[in-house]
């Protein structure tokens, strides 16, 4: 049997776990999977009360990860997210206290209510998987992953992500309102935290990591990475965005398929792989012009696919 199909028989078990907490939402619990597989970091942007901050806990404990959360408000320091560093008088010495951030799973909650100085705490743990306090570098725990959730910014009490803190974000999802039968077994059925609570751990760490380690082996020819160049470049030349998309977000492009296909138990990139990737790896990265915005802005996903035929 192929490491692919070994993969996928290793992650139905996950899938369905995920799936029992937040129900009706397979796609986004796919690819919430394939965000962790590729080592990125989540952005779930919604309303309140959807289900945002139980999906990023339900994968902590359908993954066996270690888990913190951190409540983002007007009033957080840097220090509250990595530690600080206090005199311990009998040693005659500084410590660090490792803050929260120092877990296998970060869940950044509401991470658009605190300031940007707060929220930059990040940049560098997401980044460089290490924080540096007084000159000092402490790597962070392996796997790590943050999942972080926002409010619409047109909500009150919110601060916009810069477009660099944006961009540390592999991938973007929503979840959305449920389906009118499954908010009814929502009504219905057990509490969320009393289900959370019963979840088992459905993979060890070191299973984790050797489906991390699997993902940039998933065959990509030639062809496709043609398709994902005319993508970019498309997004660059076309003028319909401010900035198309860099570099850096061309390989989080491709290694958001890879994992996709990983997830399928696929041993190579379709371009259907890509194209089911594209909203949320590249609508956090782009920004349509002021002339476009002037109506509703079109579908990006219907934007790029027609204008970019599979070669």
């Amino acid at each position: 049997m192929s490491h692919a199909a070994d993969a996928r028989r290793t992650l139905e078990p996950v899938i369905a776990a995920l799936n029992g907490i937040v129900l009706g939402k397979d796609r986004q619990v796919r690819l919430a999977l394939a965000c962790l597989l590729a080592r990125g970091h989540l952005l779930i942007e919604d309303l309140p009360g959807v289900g945002k901050t139980t999906l990023a806990q339900a994968l902590a404990r359908v993954l066996g990860l270690n888990y913190q959360r951190v409540q983002f408000t007007s009033d957080l320091l840097p220090a509250d997210v990595i530690g600080v560093s206090i005199y311990d008088r009998a040693s005659g010495r500084f410590e660090f206290h490792r803050g929260p951030v120092f877990a296998q799973l970060l869940l950044a909650d509401e991470v658009n209510r605190a300031t940007p100085k707060a929220q930059s705490a990040l940049l560098e743990a997401m980044e460089e998987r290490q924080v540096t306090v007084d000159g000092h570098s402490h790597p962070l725990p392996e796997p790590f992953f943050v999942v972080a959730t926002q409010n619409p910014s047109y909500q009150l009490g919110t601060y916009p992500l810069p477009e660099s803190q944006l961009d540390r974000f592999l991938m973007r999802i929503a979840l959305g309102y449920p389906d009118a039968h499954l908010e009814r077994e929502l009504l219905r059925g057990r509490d969320r935290r009393s289900l959370l609570a019963a979840l088992e751990p459905q993979l060890s760490a070191a299973a984790l990591e050797a489906l991390q380690q699997h993902v940039p082996a998933v065959h990509v020819a030639e062809p496709l990475l043609d398709y994902v160049q005319a993508l970019v470049r498309h997004t660059r030349e076309s003028g319909l965005f401010e900035a198309g998309l860099s570099p850096r977000a061309a390989i989080a492009l491709l290694r958001a398929a890879q994992a996709w296909a990983l997830v399928h138990g696929r041993s190579g990139v379709l371009p259907e792989d890509v194209q089911a990737v594209l909203r949320a790896v590249a609508g956090h990265r782009l920004e349509y012009r002021a002339a476009v915005d002037g109506g509703a802005a079109p579908d990006l996903d219907e934007l790029l696919l027609r204008a970019v035929p599979i070669p």
